[in-house]
């Protein structure tokens, strides 16, 4: 397995029958609306619509978001970049993602939320809306007719967006979800990666359905893009997937940075390569927040890894019983 390189054969691919094509790297809108206790920075409205124009200005092609980040924020800077720009530019593709509002995840909040995206975002046609973190009501609630999952399918037959996706957190909850057998495309986050293998059997299942896979958060929240020493900063736990990391993942990463090291990379050059040689996904997400960001990514998916890396850092993958969905 290869990794794709900007610009090069398999950087772009179809996203499922959507008709439209994506990049194998997708800047993450999470960050760019600014949100300090999950990221660490304060990002201003300035800096985040920078960043949008520096993602149109590269090879990567696709920009993900949600309407929930930052209330909005997120889309609102995307949305004031693309009109600043003259309009969507030809090539690119906008993801979102439905989300709650004040605990109200019902099927007309599955409607608003899109109406609301649309508006922030200037585009009248989504071509893949997710169904974001339901893992966080019950599932009869938003599995019940006229509900959320109801609501998503019925945008998706009257054609207001092209595919309809899942995108959260614990497998185990969103295998109940993939089960329905109503979804085009499955998101997951933090649980493919150099360090964590939850999502194995949901990723085997979604496949064997022809879902479309997206893959997030594949530093872990960070660790895995941070300096070689896998500790927080003064007084701060490290964290994997906004949890405290365990002593087994912290060594982990430790002793991965040695192993890239030797081999004449960084370990977030590989954590990212890690995904992009998976041919099963269709586009990794990787957050964004500044315009330099942006150049730093598409360096490391264009550098050149030994295959004898891979091996090497298999061998310290931690074992499953740390994993953030530890196998029942």
């Amino acid at each position: 397995m290869t990794s794709p390189r900007p610009g090069g054969p398999g950087w772009m691919r179809p996203l499922g029958t959507t008709g439209v094509q994506v990049s194998a790297v997708t800047a993450g809108g999470a960050p760019l609306g600014s949100m300090p206790d999950l990221f660490g920075r304060d990002v201003s409205a300035d800096e985040g619509v920078a960043t949008v124009h520096a993602v149109l200005a590269s090879a990567v092609r696709t920009i993900d978001t949600s309407n929930g980040y930052s209330d909005g924020e997120s889309e609102r800077r995307i949305g004031t970049a693309l009109a600043q720009a003259g309009g969507l530019p030809e090539g690119v593709v906008v993801l979102t993602k439905v989300d709650p509002r004040d605990g109200d995840y019902s099927g007309d909040r599955v409607r608003a939320s899109v109406d609301e995206s649309r508006e922030r975002l200037g585009i009248d046609h989504l071509p893949l809306v997710h169904l974001h973190d339901p893992e966080n009501f019950p599932f009869e609630e938003i599995t019940r007719p006229g509900g959320a999952v109801d609501a998503l399918v019925g945008l998706r037959d009257a054609g207001v967006v092209g595919s309809i996706g899942l995108a959260g957190g614990r497998v185990q909850e969103m295998a109940r979800y993939l089960a329905l057998g109503v979804f085009d495309a499955l998101l997951v986050h933090n649980r493919w990666t150099l360090l964590d293998r939850s999502a194995g059997d949901l990723l085997d299942e979604a496949g064997r359905r022809g879902l479309v896979l997206v893959n997030a958060a594949i530093y872990g929240g960070g660790i895995l893009a941070a300096g070689p020493h896998a500790r927080g900063p003064e007084g701060m736990p490290a964290r994997y997937g906004y949890r405290e990391a365990p002593p087994e993942v912290l060594d982990a990463v430790t002793a991965m940075h040695a192993v890239c090291a030797a081999h004449g990379t960084d370990l977030a050059t590989a954590a990212l390569q890690f995904s992009l040689r998976d041919p099963r996904f269709t586009t990794t997400v990787v957050g964004m927040s500044r315009p330099s960001r942006v150049d730093d990514v598409v360096a490391a998916a264009a550098a050149e890894l030994p295959d004898a890396l891979w091996p090497e850092l298999e061998a310290l993958l931690p074992p499953s019983r740390v994993w953030l969905d530890a196998p029942l």
